[in-house]
């Protein structure tokens, strides 16, 4: 009978105090303490990943302070449409455009739209409410690319030296 009866307890006790009873007494984790364990791994990675999105956007800050400054020492300009006047009938899709040249005479316009085009530019004619019709070129959303394709295009022999930054918001 007593052969019978510890097994049987032992199956019982088993069915009953689950697996977790072994594993306190073999000094491991219950559940429980695992299910715990899981939740503060994810919580953890979850305020890693917002750490690194803090970290991305502070760099980003960091690099267009950088990039504001190299500007203000090859003196160069940024301006906001509104700065100028305003547009007037063109809609811009792109953050940043290096203008090249902005004239009252459409036709002065047109000729440096085909110079540049024949230098291998995409440039676009970006018609202001003051009455300017400026040359842009190299669009991008990126303030370090902006800076960059004016760097590039500065060394242009068509580029004037008052070349500079259109910043469309």
């Amino acid at each position: 009978m007593k052969r019978i009866l510890v097994p049987l307890i032992l199956a019982g006790v088993t069915v009953f105090a689950g697996c977790d009873m072994f594993r306190k007494l073999a000094g491991r984790p219950t559940q429980e303490e695992l299910m715990r364990m899981e939740q503060m791994v994810q919580e953890e990675k979850r305020h890693q990943a917002r750490i690194d999105s803090l970290d991305r956007l502070r760099q980003a800050k960091e690099d267009s302070i950088a990039i504001m400054d190299s500007l203000m020492q090859i003196k160069g300009t940024i301006l906001n449409p509104s700065e100028v006047g305003g547009l007037f009938t063109t809609k811009l899709d792109s953050k940043y455009y290096v203008v090249v040249g902005a004239f009252k005479n459409r036709n002065n316009a047109e000729d440096l739209f085909d110079t540049v085009s024949e230098r291998g530019y995409k440039p676009i004619l970006i018609s202001f409410r003051n009455g300017f019709n400026a040359i842009a070129m190299c669009p991008t959303d990126s303030v370090q690319e902006a800076f960059a394709s004016l760097k590039r295009v500065r060394s242009e022999s068509f580029c004037p030296d008052d070349v500079w930054i259109l910043v469309n918001e």
